[in-house]
């Protein structure tokens, strides 16, 4: 379960109720949760308890075409892909990396594009410009911004001002995303802490605390 409370459809803001209407159809998303890609739909119910904040974001994924009649953004829709479904990659987000395979083969990705999204820089399905926006990518997510000139100036040398601009703002507002769902639990990131102790075996061979001595066998 999601680590907030979730809004009904009963509590809803007139606005939301309406993406509501149009996720959920008359469901309540709380009582009776599930969207038609087979997500559970929690991200949009814990998001609406602050209404300008689901509104921020559902208004940036109105400028290419989500829940929106109207497409704004001039960026390539595959660069703009390639740019997300990385993001999601590598801040470990099951939820925007599987919704976003989805969104990548609409948008004109191949099936080995999307496979070897992981280890792009050894992957012969990418061309060079494609590689030259992942490995933007990575500086701004990895590297929290700390872009080489020499990746930047590769960049600008093939995009423009504008669309290096809404390229970094999606890039960054996909690692806000993915960030989110992991720390609030929602969707497909509602998993347990997988970096655990894991013990040591009690089978009498290996000293219990080998960090406070040697490690001991036992004759």
């Amino acid at each position: 379960m999601p680590r907030l409370k979730q809004v009904s459809r009963a509590d809803a803001a007139p606005n939301i109720a309406r993406q509501y209407e149009r996720l959920f159809g008359d469901r309540d998303p709380v009582q009776s949760p599930g969207t038609a890609t087979g997500t559970p739909g929690n991200w949009w119910t814990v998001m609406a308890l602050a209404p300008p904040i689901f509104d921020h974001a559902v208004a940036q994924f109105g400028m290419f075409g989500m829940f929106s009649d109207t497409v704004v953004s001039k960026l390539d829709p595959k660069i703009r892909e390639i740019a997300i479904l990385r993001t999601g990659y590598v801040v470990g987000s099951q939820f925007v990396f599987s919704q976003h395979c989805k969104a990548s083969r609409k948008n004109g990705l191949s099936e080995a594009q999307i496979a070897d999204i992981t280890a792009w820089q050894t992957s012969a399905a990418f061309s060079p410009f494609e590689k030259t926006v992942l490995a933007y990518v990575d500086a701004l997510v990895l590297e929290r911004g700390r872009v080489s000139d020499k990746i930047f100036d590769a960049l600008k040398a093939q995009m423009s001002d504008e669309d290096i601009l809404e390229l970094t703002y999606h890039s960054l507002c996909y690692n806000l995303h993915a960030t989110m769902c992991k720390a609030l639990r929602l969707e497909y990131d509602d998993v347990p802490e997988r970096i655990v102790e894991v013990p040591v075996p009690k089978d009498g061979k290996l000293a219990e605390d080998w960090a406070g001595g040697a490690w001991n066998k036992k004759t």
